[in-house]
Order: C-alpha cells, then sequence, then structure tokens
C-alpha cells in the first residue's frame, strides 16, 4: 500500500471548487455511501489507464492493473489522508501495482542500454539541422501517431513513465516525483534526457518524411 505524502507536501486540485467538491465525495464514501465512488475516480480512469501502459506496454494488462488499482484504493480510501491530490495518490498505487505485475512478467531478459544508465551518466544525442519542437497540429497524423507510440516503446521504463506523467498527463514535478518515488531533480533529468531521446527518434520524420495530411479528428491524441 503507497505511503502517504510527506510531510509538508501540499498537491490539492488547484480549483478550490473541485478540491472541496472531491473532499466531500470521498468523505462521503468514508461514510458509507459507496456507490459514490464510481463518481470520485470517472475523472482519473484514462489516467490510470495510461500510467499502467507506459510501464508494462500491454493493453490487456494494463487494463487488469487499472481495474486493480482502482479497487485497491476503494479498499484503502480510509487511508487517504487528504495531504495529497487524490490523482496523485491513485497514481501512486497504480505505478505500484505496474510494477508488481512488470516484476513478474518475463517481458525482456534486458534492458535497453539507455535504461541501464544511472541518473548521473549522460546521454548524448544526435545532430541535425534545424530542430523544431513538434507542432500540435503534427500530433493529428496517423503517422506521428505511429512514431510516436514505437517511440514511447524504445525508451526505458523510467524515462517513458516520466514523460507519460509529465507531458501527456502534465502531472507536476512534484506530483510526479510522489508518483514514481524519486526526488523533484531526478524527475527534471529524466524528462530531459526522455525528450531528447524521442526527439532524436523522431527527427526524421520532423525534417518533412511523414505526410502532412491529418488522418484523424482533431482532439483524438496519440494515448487517448
Amino acid at each position: 500500500m503507497p505511503q502517504q505524502p510527506c510531510e509538508g507536501m501540499t498537491l490539492l486540485p488547484e480549483n478550490p471548487a473541485e478540491a472541496a467538491y472531491e473532499a466531500e465525495l470521498i468523505q462521503r464514501i468514508k461514510s458509507g455511501e459507496h456507490d459514490l465512488f464510481y463518481r470520485l475516480i470517472q475523472p482519473y480512469e484514462r489516467r490510470v489507464y495510461a500510467t499502467a501502459l507506459s510501464i508494462v506496454r500491454n493493453e490487456a494488462d494494463a487494463e487488469d492493473i487499472a481495474q486493480d488499482s482502482i479497487l485497491k484504493a476503494f479498499r484503502h480510501l480510509s487511508q487517504f489522508r487528504g495531504e495529497a491530490r487524490f490523482s496523485t495518490w491513485l497514481l501512486q498505487i497504480t505505478i505500484n501495482e505496474a510494477r508488481m505485475r512488470k516484476r513478474r512478467m518475463t517481458l525482456r531478459a534486458m534492458e535497453s542500454i539507455s535504461d541501464q544508465q544511472n541518473d548521473e551518466g549522460d546521454y548524448m544525442p544526435r545532430e541535425f539541422a534545424d530542430w523544431r519542437e513538434i507542432p500540435s497540429e503534427s500530433l493529428e497524423r496517423r503517422e506521428i501517431r505511429t512514431a510516436l507510440v514505437e517511440a514511447l516503446s524504445s525508451l526505458g521504463e523510467k524515462y517513458r513513465s516520466v514523460f507519460v506523467l509529465r507531458d501527456i498527463q502534465h502531472l507536476s514535478i512534484e506530483e510526479t516525483a510522489r508518483v514514481l518515488e524519486i526526488s523533484p531533480g531526478s524527475v527534471k533529468t529524466r524528462l530531459l534526457r526522455a525528450r531528447l531521446m524521442l526527439r532524436d527518434f523522431l527527427s526524421p520524420g520532423l525534417n518533412g518524411q511523414w505526410s502532412a495530411t491529418p488522418a484523424f479528428a482533431k482532439g483524438n491524441k496519440p494515448w487517448e
């Protein structure tokens, strides 16, 4: 069971009204109104699934982990004290469940060289001309979607998890550190290296080798 947040860490919902509503739901569920639990976790279901998928990289396993994590959160909701956001607590449960599942599986004999590096190691990105940020509209292309999934799969777990939590789910550095049980400095280091590795993986397409024709509706992102 995940530990409660460190003393002094306050990561409550940014919107006071949302924070109050969520706190009320939690209190009512603890008091016996169990039917309200789905209302509590509904906004976070996709986050839970995406977080699990970023670790196990298998949709069926990620679905199982998401269900197990939500069930575990329900069973242990009485232990939630509210020092951190409920979503942070829920994602930490998910991370732990996914890691336990992965340890029980024999997916690979060896991790990639990049995953073997410690946090103090150096990642040397390739040099190429005229690097630009990935434009938001380019994510709405089938080719980019496929390439992004492949690129994420190429990352070691510690880099992939940080990238998913920070750049896809938009958790803060402090929340990401809490969920992954690492320091904020490690979050920054791993995120930078993840971005560099993804940049190198995606650079051929960003230089113009992928189609510019949008292939799916606006708002349907690769991780949805």
